[in-house]
């Protein structure tokens, strides 16, 4: 190795640093051994630990599965869903006077839209589901507390799914008001009539 390439690779160890210098050298590359902070090496011997304890428990001991873990929290949504059925499945006329006079129809109608529509069709003219507008029905009968219970129930038979499981409290009552106002205006190319008719 020429002088000038000696002199590039020559190692600069400063006195306090002798100590760390390994005893070996490679291409006259020689290193420094500088040990790793002690709180590094005291959290890997930490997680080490807690990895084996982890393994043991969940492995060999009652450590809950998965689908014990999805048991416990899906049970709990459960008893939540039934306590708001609980407390909501009556119809609360105070409740809904209060909604239809805090602009609880225009925001119905955006309820409306992303979940009746495509059953019910624009303004209430039916498709799959029931035409709104006309004046037979056929679990309802026209008023909103038995709008309600429909729409918070369902109707398993007429393939009507129970909203009270994916709408809030207010957007329930939202929709209702909104259905009310398609009531007798027998939208031009509507469904034809099911169910019962409805004499006011």
């Amino acid at each position: 190795m020429s002088d000038s390439i000696k002199k590039e690779t020559k190692l600069d160890v400063k006195p306090d640093e002798q100590h760390l210098l390994l005893d070996h050298a490679y291409d006259d590359i020689q290193e420094l051994n500088h040990p790793l902070p002690s709180w590094w090496n005291v959290t890997w011997g930490i997680t080490i630990v807690f990895a084996i304890g982890y393994f043991v428990y969940y492995q060999f001991m009652k450590g809950p599965t998965l689908r014990d873990e999805f048991n416990q929290e899906y049970s709990k949504i459960v008893a939540i869903q039934e306590e708001f059925r609980i407390q909501n499945s009556a119809f609360n006329q105070e409740y809904y006077a209060g909604i239809t006079s805090d602009d609880g129809v225009t925001k119905g109608a955006v309820v409306y839209e992303n979940n009746c529509l495509p059953c019910h069709n624009e303004n209430g003219k039916g498709d799959i589901g029931p035409n709104l507008t006309d004046d037979h029905w056929l679990i309802a009968k026209s008023t909103p507390e038995t709008i309600y219970d429909v729409v918070f129930n369902g109707s398993e038979a007429n393939g009507m799914p129970a909203w009270a499981e994916l709408l809030t409290k207010d957007e329930i009552y939202q929709a209702v008001a909104y259905v009310s106002t398609f009531k007798n205006t027998f939208v031009k190319g509507g469904k034809e009539p099911q169910g019962i008719k409805i004499e006011d």
